[in-house]
């Protein structure tokens, strides 16, 4: 889906190597593995016999069309994707795949990684590129102060680090 309903903003094309090989990893496994693995059950379970009242076959057969549904999916957002996998030339600013460290008006630290909508996972400290702090933070530099508002109300950041990584592919 390009777009979050009612939401009038397309979701960001951007992902980092890291979330592209992930996302590459689950269509091999779900195509590769799972499905041949789901098919053969839903093979044994045909040969039992009725099929209108045999469970695992039903059961099969729903785990097959979710799995058809995941991997088209993946195989059309995978060629929709732009892999940013390149600094950028101002490191001092905040961008796509930028690590940013941010101090709370409390003194709390929390830091995140601006990361692609497909690779969002917040207990990794990954931060969509869509959300609203995201949108905050994209351009600002060390030192600057934001403010974004947030379901608990109006949130107040103080930017005290910036850094970026270079992927492995990069290194290579």
């Amino acid at each position: 889906m390009a777009q979050k309903p009612g939401s009038g903003r397309a979701r960001a094309r951007y992902i980092t190597p890291q979330g592209e090989q992930a996302l590459r990893e689950e269509l091999r496994y779900l195509w590769k593995e799972k499905r041949p693995e789901v098919t053969q059950a839903v093979r044994d379970a045909a040969a039992l016999g009725d099929r209108s009242e045999n469970a695992e076959y039903i059961y099969g057969k729903k785990q097959l069309r979710e799995i058809d549904r995941r991997v088209r999916f993946l195989t059309k957002r995978l060629d929709e994707l732009t892999i940013v996998d390149r600094l950028p030339e101002d490191k001092g600013r905040i961008f796509f795949g930028a690590w940013v460290t941010l101090e709370d008006e409390a003194g709390q630290i929390r830091e995140y990684r601006l990361v692609g909508p497909d690779e969002f996972d917040l207990s990794k400290g990954y931060l969509s590129v869509d959300a609203p702090l995201a949108r905050a933070l994209l351009g600002r530099r060390l030192d600057d102060e934001i403010e974004f508002r947030a379901p608990d109300g109006l949130m107040h950041y103080l930017i005290v680090d910036i850094r970026y990584e270079l992927s492995p592919k990069a290194n290579a």
